[in-house]
């Protein structure tokens, strides 16, 4: 999962945002978990903080300056392709913090919570990806701006899809954006309240965090060992308000081997040097 912060709106501060990604599986185009902070950047972010588990140097890695890189890439003549990599390093501040045993995406912000101080967050997961025209992040962050509230993207899914997400009550207010009156984790299809999903994309409001401080002193739930996002969303709505916005564009769970593979054929068409041939290969395969 990436996780964000995001301020910009509310104080002088440079927009934040934290990510907490357990993902880096490869599209075409490089490590999708790139996709994602490349719509981070250009919805405004500047400051990114990645919380990972064990074994994800890989991450860190990516993310940081390659200058012997960068001058092979020269060396042979591919001064475009070392521009590239030179820009993953400069076009936002990174840091990095390490969630010390899997025990939730709700503890894993807590995490961060030291280097995010008193500000509303905006949080990724990153192995979902969304294809639209205007990055969803954006969307989030124009609705946090117009109502000062939490905001999560929302999908709607097929009925038997809904005992694996987060699933919203709500009323719509205008296209696309809805009143959260309530929320259930994974629940079986007969006792889900609709098929708009959380997706993983929010904007999360200081309020949130204090309640997940609270859940996490709270014995049952280190006895639990879990605590997530969406524990604390629903105990927020018991005295607060909350906006969805329903996605425009397809969306990758590139979390499945499914999801990964659509995004990777879907990207990949679109791909200025192989695009053409690919769909070619594709064409000629006897399926």
């Amino acid at each position: 999962m990436a996780g964000g912060k995001y301020f910009e709106c509310l104080s002088a501060h440079e927009p934040y945002l934290v990510f907490y990604s357990c993902a880096s599986s490869r599209l075409y185009l490089g490590p999708h978990i790139y996709l994602c902070w490349h719509r981070v950047v250009i919805s405004g972010i500047k400051e990114i903080i990645f919380v990972t588990g064990k074994e994800k140097r890989a991450i860190e890695d990516h993310f940081d300056e390659a200058h012997a890189l960068e001058e092979t890439l020269r060396g042979r003549g591919k001064a475009d392709l070392a521009k590239t990599v030179k820009s993953i390093a400069t076009l936002a501040r990174f840091a990095y913090v390490r969630q010390p045993e899997p025990n939730g995406n709700g503890m894993a912000l807590l995490s961060a919570a030291h280097l995010i101080g008193n500000e509303s967050v905006a949080v990724l997961f990153g192995d979902d990806i969304v294809d639209s025209k205007v990055p969803t992040l954006k969307r989030l962050i124009d609705l946090n701006k117009e109502f000062g509230l939490p905001v999560l993207a929302l999908d709607r899914v097929g009925r038997n899809q809904v005992s694996n997400y987060g699933i919203v009550s709500s009323v719509k207010i205008k296209n696309r954006v809805f009143k959260i009156d309530g929320i259930i984790e994974k629940p079986a299809p007969k006792f889900a309240p609709s098929n708009l999903a959380v997706v993983g994309k929010y904007i999360l409001t200081p309020d949130i965090f204090r309640i997940l401080k609270d859940m996490s002193a709270i014995s049952t739930w280190n006895e639990k060992r879990e605590l997530g996002i969406t524990d604390a969303l629903a105990e927020f709505l018991k005295t607060g308000k909350i906006i969805g916005y329903e996605i425009e564009g397809a969306r990758y769970d590139c979390g499945s081997k499914l999801g990964l593979l659509k995004a990777t054929i879907d990207y990949g068409l679109r791909h200025d040097e192989v695009g053409e041939a690919f769909r070619n290969y594709l064409k000629d395969l006897k399926i």
